[in-house]
């Protein structure tokens, strides 16, 4: 039975890798409005809502420090925020809410819009950036949206391969 956990284990791991490689290859995703979309914040929040809190804590580190890794970030920030996100939405995931879509959709734009706010806060606004609010409006906001419009696609994958592969454990 342990067989099959650790095979969705190294698939998450596979899939946030190919995610990463994808997000960080110039030219590979197109660039709309300048911004281009964090992929591993929706790949982390979807495999979070299928599996144990441990399990989610330890993806969203890896796909946090992933994101500063190629953010060229501080060291941890990502790692740390996407952690605990992932731990509390696994919890909720199991006890409070119905994993679907929509709820999916709902999460996605809160974590979403709360990292990427923080990302301009702590990077922008507290450094005095001259141009603060033109990096808002023109760079972190359009990377709002493009974020949250990939979630569909983490969503339905972590969902079929959660599916799957729980249906062989049994």
């Amino acid at each position: 039975m342990d067989k099959y956990k650790y095979i969705r284990y190294f698939a998450y791991t596979i899939e946030i890798l190919v995610f990463f490689m994808v997000q960080e290859t110039p030219g590979l995703i197109p660039e709309l409005f300048g911004a281009r979309p964090l992929l591993l914040i929706p790949v982390a929040l979807s495999i979070s809502m299928f599996e144990s809190a441990t399990a989610s804590m330890i993806f969203g580190v890896f796909c946090g420090l992933l994101l500063d890794f190629g953010a060229s970030s501080m060291l941890g920030f990502h790692g740390l925020f996407l952690s605990v996100v992932c731990y509390f939405i696994s919890l909720i995931a199991a006890n409070l809410i119905q994993t679907n879509f929509l709820t999916a959709m709902i999460i996605s734009m809160i974590v979403s819009a709360a990292l990427i706010l923080l990302q301009w806060v702590f990077f922008y606004l507290l450094f005095d950036y001259e141009y603060a609010v033109y990096a808002l409006t023109d760079h972190f906001i359009p990377r709002f949206f493009y974020t949250v419009a990939t979630m569909p696609v983490a969503y339905y994958f972590n969902r079929a391969l959660a599916i799957q592969i729980r249906s062989k454990e049994e």
